[in-house]
């Protein structure tokens, strides 16, 4: 039952993560990393090598959660968009970014990527898209990776481009990066982005091994 029925129960967690350094000595540093726990995260990176940080943020705190991404249907997609953040030059999808600037801080960079990298929750992932439908908001077909996202109360038969039910949901909250909740425009049901992510994409996720993902990747031994 979807989560009309108050029946759904929430699928796991997978974040990316935006850490800024708060250390008067390093401020304007950031870190990007991938995370099923937030809070134990951030404990960790605060707590160095020995509580199970990262390299590059061991020793440079505190360190504060600014920013989280949500909503992936797996860990896969969640570290192939962790990677794509990190190296945006090296993502064939993110390659229009452009090099940071002169005088751009890093944060500002990294923010500059993330709106680039629209509100996609796995900007390197393929999928089969229904070629024939059209999406409910700006009449176009959808093709390629532009595939619909559908609204999971009953009933209702939205279908939508990802990026254009995005900036519907952004325009009750401005301030926003990424949508956290809107109305859908099929139902006018509430409806959570990341629960909207998950029930619709679940479908076309083949199910994986469980793995014992390290959050501290190789590259964090890797000085730069």
């Amino acid at each position: 039952m979807g989560p009309a029925g108050g029946a759904a129960r929430p699928g796991p967690f997978f974040g990316v993560y935006l850490l800024y350094c708060l250390n008067p000595r390093h401020r304007g540093r950031v870190y990007v990393g991938f995370t099923v726990n937030p809070a134990r995260r951030v404990q960790q990176h605060n707590g160095g090598r020995k509580k199970g940080g990262a390299w590059r943020t061991s020793g440079r705190g505190p360190w504060e959660m600014v920013l989280i991404v949500h909503g992936f249907p797996s860990a896969v997609a969640a570290l192939r968009f962790e990677w794509a953040w990190q190296h945006p030059r090296a993502s064939r999808r993110l390659a229009h970014v452009g090099p940071r600037l002169r005088s751009e801080a890093a944060f500002a960079f990294h923010l500059r990527v993330l709106r680039r990298a629209g509100p996609s929750a796995d900007p390197e992932s393929e999928r089969d898209r229904d070629a024939d439908a059209s999406c409910a908001l700006c009449a176009r077909s959808f093709q390629d990776e532009e595939g619909p996202l559908c609204c999971p109360h009953p009933g209702c038969r939205l279908r939508a481009h990802m990026i254009c039910l995005a900036e519907e949901f952004l325009q009750e909250e401005p301030g926003q990066l990424l949508p956290l909740e809107g109305q859908c425009p099929g139902c006018k049901n509430s409806v959570l982005w990341g629960d909207l992510i998950w029930l619709c994409r679940m479908g076309d996720e083949e199910e994986e091994e469980d793995l014992e993902l390290e959050e501290e990747h190789w590259t964090d031994m890797l000085e730069t």
